[in-house]
């Protein structure tokens, strides 16, 4: 197995606890709610983080027929798996200080501190190269190599 695969699988053990544990924080929330709803970014912590999971796995599946270099395997999976990561982290600290419900929404907040008006654009900028351009990476080599010949 290759080092992009294990890493892969890897990453979707933990964003599946993340979601299976999430899922235990946002029942928590129902359970004591009057509406019987969680706060928002607690929803999207616990749905992103299982959607995740899986998308790692479909990135371990491209990379075991990648017909790349490993480096190269390992480099994408990496990129996109990091800025999945960033997202279920970014989702779980907004969940917990319930500072918003909506990270898009100007002013940008993160608990009662402003962030500056650029930080989000770029950081949405960075997660759309690494997120796309690692996904596109692998599953062009898978393509390359379940196409071939």
């Amino acid at each position: 197995m290759s080092l992009a695969e294990k890493i892969c699988l890897s990453a979707a053990f933990l964003f599946f606890m993340t979601g299976l544990l999430t899922g235990i924080w946002k029942y928590r929330h129902m359970a004591r709610s009057e509406d019987a709803t969680s706060p928002v970014y607690v929803d999207i912590a616990h749905r992103s983080s299982l959607l995740y999971s899986f998308a790692a796995l479909l990135l371990a599946a491209f990379s075991a027929h990648s017909v790349l270099a490993d480096w190269v395997n390992t480099t994408a999976a990496v990129a996109a798996l990091v800025f999945f990561a960033f997202a279920i982290g970014t989702y779980v600290i907004h969940g917990l200080l319930q500072d918003t419900d909506n990270q898009l929404r100007r002013p940008h907040r993160l608990g009662k501190r402003q962030l500056p008006s650029w930080v989000t654009g770029f950081f949405m900028l960075l997660l759309i190269v690494g997120e796309v351009g690692g996904a596109l990476v692998l599953g062009a080599g898978a393509m390359l190599g379940i196409w071939k010949g």
